[in-house]
């Protein structure tokens, strides 16, 4: 069975090339364009890992991230976090909150491919 990704950004630009990608990667995707709308998805798809951007808007990728890790039963979801902010602070903020990778963009597809496929085969 296919592993399910979901996709949280609320840039439509990034959201289309990430669907694609994974996609073509062979993963189911869903969408959400904001935090709320991502812990909607989530409850409903079910996915394997969560492609969350930090910066959107209802609630930030920071909430988002903190919400799921406080849920017992999603402890084995993956979370790679997405932002524009590099800084050391941002990163160390997303993996304090849980994060299993933080990404900044710009950031290769490819790579960002094989980290997905590296932490949903047990990496």
């Amino acid at each position: 069975m296919a592993k399910k990704v979901l996709i949280v950004d609320d840039e439509p630009n990034i959201v289309l090339s990430l669907e694609f990608l994974m996609k073509k990667a062979g993963f189911e995707v869903a969408v959400a364009r904001d935090g709320e709308e991502a812990l909607a998805q989530v409850a409903a798809f079910g996915p394997d890992l969560v492609l969350l951007d930090v910066m959107m808007p209802k609630k930030s990728g920071y909430e988002v991230c903190e919400i799921l890790r406080a849920d017992p039963s999603r402890a084995g979801m993956k979370i790679v976090m997405l932002s524009a902010k590099g800084r050391d602070t941002e990163v160390a903020k997303g993996m304090a909150l849980g994060a299993d990778a933080y990404v900044t963009k710009p950031f290769s597809t490819k790579d960002l491919v094989a980290q997905v496929a590296g932490l949903l085969n047990g990496g």
